[in-house]
C-alpha cells in the first residue's frame, strides 16, 4: 500500500502541480490500479487520479479504465450541478438582502486549481449571520423545495430540489477546536470585505487561511483528514501574492500555528520530495489510515486523550453539553431548564433509532487502547499542537 500511495502522490503532483508535463512510464498492473483506485476513493481524489491516466493514456485493463472514466465523468457532472445551484443560491440570497460567504470549496480554492472542476466539492457550505439563519432556512424549505437534513452546533443542512447538499453555517466556530480559535473565527464578518456584488462578503486571505487550517484541525481530531486539504494548503502556499507573516500571526493567536507548520511540512513531503521525519511519517499513517472521513479507532484514540482519559471519554458520551444538546433540540434555546429531560429524550433516540450499536463499538475502543498507545497518541497531538 505505501507503494500504491506513492503513486498517488506523484500523479496528483504532475496532475496539480505540475500540470504541463508528460508522463509516458507509468504502468499499472490490474492489482495495482485496483488498488489505487480504492485508495484515491477514499481520500476524495479519484477524479484527479483518473483525468491524469485517461489524459495520458496509461495502459488500463477495460475493467479499470471504465471504473475511472465513470468516476471522474460523474465529477464533471456533479461539478456542474453544483456549480448551478450555487449560483440560484447566491441570486436569493441577494435578492433577501442577505449578506453571504461562500466557504471551502464554494470560494477561493478551487480558482487555484488547474481547472476548477478537479476541485471536487460534496456540499454547498456558505455562511448567513446567525440573526439571519432561521429566515433564510425556512424560505428556501416553503418557498424553494429544500429539505431539512439535520441541525449541528454550527451549520444546518439541507437538500436542494436536484439533490444537491447545502449546509448553511451560521457560524465557523465548532467544537473540538483549539481553545483560542473561537474569538480568531468569530470575528469574520467583521475582518470581512465587499466585492462587485450587494451582498456578497469575502474573508481576509489570513482568516481564509486560518479557517482552512481550523477545519484541516476539527477533522484530523474526528479521525481523518484525507490527503485533499493538503492540496488545497500547498495551493493556497504557492499564491504569490499571500502574506505569510500576516498568517502566521493568526495562527500563532488563534493556537494554530504548531498544526500548520506540520501540516504544511507532511504536504512538501508528498508533494514537493521534502524528506519525512517522525512526526510527517505519524501524520502520513493517521491520514492514510483515516481517509476523508476518519476511522472510529482514529477518532476515539484522539477525543479519549483530548477528554482526558477513559473515564472523562465515557461521560462526555453519556451527558451531552448544553451548547451542543440545544441544536439537536431547539426548544432549549427558549427552555433550558428542559435539558434533563432532552438529555433523556437523547438517551431514548441512541437505544432505538439505530444509533446504540456505534456507540457501543466506540466505548468498546475506548476501553481497549492499551496505556503505551494512549501515551503514543497524547505525545504525537502535543508535537503537532492539538
Amino acid at each position: 500500500m505505501k507503494h500504491i500511495s506513492e503513486i498517488m502522490f506523484s500523479i496528483i503532483t504532475n496532475e496539480i502541480f505540475s500540470p504541463v508535463e508528460k508522463v509516458s512510464s507509468l504502468t499499472l498492473s490490474d492489482e495495482q490500479a485496483q488498488k489505487l483506485y480504492a485508495l484515491s476513493k477514499k481520500h476524495d481524489v479519484t477524479h484527479i487520479i483518473g483525468q491524469f491516466l485517461l489524459k495520458n493514456n496509461i495502459p488500463l485493463s477495460a475493467e479499470a479504465k471504465k471504473a475511472f472514466e465513470k468516476y471522474t465523468f460523474t465529477s464533471l457532472r456533479y461539478f456542474e450541478n453544483l456549480n448551478y445551484e450555487l449560483s440560484a443560491l447566491v441570486e436569493f440570497l441577494e435578492e433577501e438582502k442577505t449578506p453571504y460567504i461562500p466557504l471551502k470549496g464554494s470560494s477561493v480554492i478551487r480558482d487555484l486549481y488547474p481547472q476548477p472542476w478537479l476541485r471536487s466539492s460534496r456540499d454547498i457550505d456558505i455562511l448567513v449571520p446567525e440573526n439571519d439563519t432561521e429566515r433564510i432556512v425556512k424560505k428556501l424549505i416553503d418557498e424553494r423545495g429544500y429539505t431539512k437534513q439535520r441541525e449541528n452546533t454550527h451549520d444546518i443542512s439541507l437538500k436542494s430540489p436536484s439533490g444537491v447538499n447545502v449546509e448553511i453555517h451560521f457560524t465557523l466556530v465548532e467544537d473540538g477546536i483549539a481553545k483560542e480559535s473561537s474569538a480568531i473565527l468569530s470575528s469574520v464578518w467583521e475582518s470581512s470585505a465587499s466585492t462587485d456584488k450587494n451582498y456578497l462578503r469575502k474573508m481576509s486571505d489570513e482568516m481564509y487561511y486560518y479557517y482552512h487550517i481550523a477545519h484541516m484541525a476539527k477533522h484530523f481530531e474526528e479521525g481523518g483528514c484525507g490527503v485533499r486539504p493538503f492540496i488545497d494548503l500547498l495551493l493556497l502556499d504557492l499564491q504569490a501574492d499571500a502574506d505569510a507573516q500576516k498568517r502566521n500571526e493568526l495562527l500563532e493567536k488563534g493556537g494554530l500555528l504548531t498544526f500548520a507548520k506540520a501540516s504544511r511540512k507532511l504536504a512538501h513531503v508528498w508533494f514537493c520530495g521534502a524528506e519525512k521525519d517522525e512526526i510527517t511519517s505519524q501524520m502520513e499513517e493517521y491520514i492514510l489510515r483515516g481517509g476523508s472521513f476518519g476511522t472510529n479507532v482514529n477518532r476515539v484514540n484522539v477525543q479519549q486523550q483530548k477528554k482526558g482519559g477513559k473515564l472523562y471519554y465515557a461521560f462526555a458520551k453519556v451527558f451531552t453539553p448544553y451548547e451542543k444538546l440545544k441544536h439537536y433540540y431547539p426548544i432549549l434555546k427558549k427552555h433550558k431548564w428542559l435539558m434533563p429531560f432532552m438529555q433523556v429524550r437523547r438517551w431514548f433516540k441512541l437505544i432505538f433509532c439505530g444509533h446504540l450499536g456505534r456507540t457501543t463499538a466506540e466505548m468498546k475502543y475506548s476501553m481497549n487502547i492499551a496505556k503505551d498507545d494512549a501515551k503514543a497518541m497524547e505525545i504525537f497531538l502535543k508535537n503537532i499542537g492539538l
